[in-house]
């Protein structure tokens, strides 16, 4: 089926790893029979890593399109501006640490056309990372699914495949890179999100930017994550039902003061449970208002403005992209 790819690749201080990274998906889509390109997005890095993308640019062609931070932003902001830079009808995200195998890139795209899916994630069933890191992804891997209903076994999988029109309309802040199948699902049903096995490697240079510390941050993002599966068109049922178990509970405290008050004519003005009861009252009250307030005005903050969650440094460099400047599949003249 004919279609344009684009590959996405967030990088963070990779410095080593991009000559061999745009040697590999170059060698792994040499006899790609459509056009592609191929969008480097620097995070802000600290080291060479700019240098490096813009000789390989030179060292490839035009193809190889150079989106450079402000500052670190972080991986979801800058798969987020990769995505609104692609022009294909498919994208594929994966990451510049060479862990992930661009040799799957065709299958995962194949597959997605094919079967007319939204998304094709990745499964590294044979993962190859330390063993305590495997153990945590695999229990996160395990709670995303029961909380969000996608029945995937990788989250944190970069590797992924899209349909261009779906995930641009799924806007990703914070960290939530690792919740992109739950966010596709809020646009597309779960039935069109599949995924496949990969390949993935140790990795060779450099050193990981994530550790131990995220999975606490993967909770906190699970939770916003459940709430806006469940409850974003109706945010008032999630925050209602907890204001209405504190009004319960302090309704309940505060009618039995009174009625002690009133039939037994004890003293309750020095009683704890009258502080507790009035606790009560005004937790229910600020669950009702402040939340859903804080909640959606945040939401509508990103949503409906033309806010973004990163800024481009090189942003006339990356706007000026032509049609030409697509790696176009190889005849047999060109070979």
């Amino acid at each position: 089926m004919a279609h344009q790819l684009s590959i996405v690749i967030p990088i963070y201080n990779e410095e080593e790893n991009i000559a061999p990274l745009l040697s590999h998906i170059h060698d792994a889509l040499e006899d790609y029979q459509h056009p592609w390109e191929l969008i480097l997005i620097d995070d802000g890095s600290t080291d060479n890593t700019g240098k490096h993308i813009n000789s390989g640019i030179q060292d490839y062609g035009r193809h190889v399109r150079h989106i450079n931070l402000q500052r670190n932003f972080g991986q979801t902001a800058a798969m987020q501006a990769g995505f609104d830079a692609a022009r294909g009808d498919v994208i594929v995200t994966l990451d510049g640490d060479l862990q992930n195998d661009a040799t799957d890139i065709p299958y995962l795209v194949k597959r997605l056309l094919e079967e007319d899916l939204d998304l094709v994630s990745g499964w590294r069933q044979s993962r190859q990372d330390y063993f305590l890191r495997r153990i945590l992804s695999n229990a996160a891997n395990l709670l995303i699914r029961n909380i969000t209903k996608v029945r995937l076994h990788d989250y944190g999988c970069t590797l992924k495949a899209f349909r261009g029109s779906i995930i641009k309309d799924v806007r990703l802040y914070g960290e939530m890179h690792r919740f992109i199948p739950a966010w596709m699902a809020t646009q597309t049903t779960p039935a069109r999100i599949k995924e496949e096995v990969v390949d993935h490697h140790p990795r060779r240079f450099g050193e990981s930017k994530y550790g131990l510390s995220r999975t606490f941050r993967v909770l906190l993002d699970l939770l916003a994550v459940y709430f806006f599966l469940r409850y974003r068109a109706k945010p008032g049922h999630f925050f209602g039902k907890i204001g209405f178990i504190f009004a319960a509970l302090g309704g309940l405290s505060l009618t039995y003061l009174l009625s002690v008050k009133i039939f037994l004519g004890e003293d309750i003005g020095t009683r704890p449970l009258l502080l507790i009861g009035v606790l009560f009252i005004v937790l229910a009250v600020q669950m009702i208002t402040t939340g859903i307030l804080s909640e959606l005005v945040s939401r509508n903050y990103y949503d409906t403005g033309d806010i973004k969650s990163y800024t481009i440094f090189n942003k006339e460099e990356v706007d000026s992209a032509s049609a030409e400047d697509w790696k176009q599949p190889r005849t047999e003249e060109s070979a």
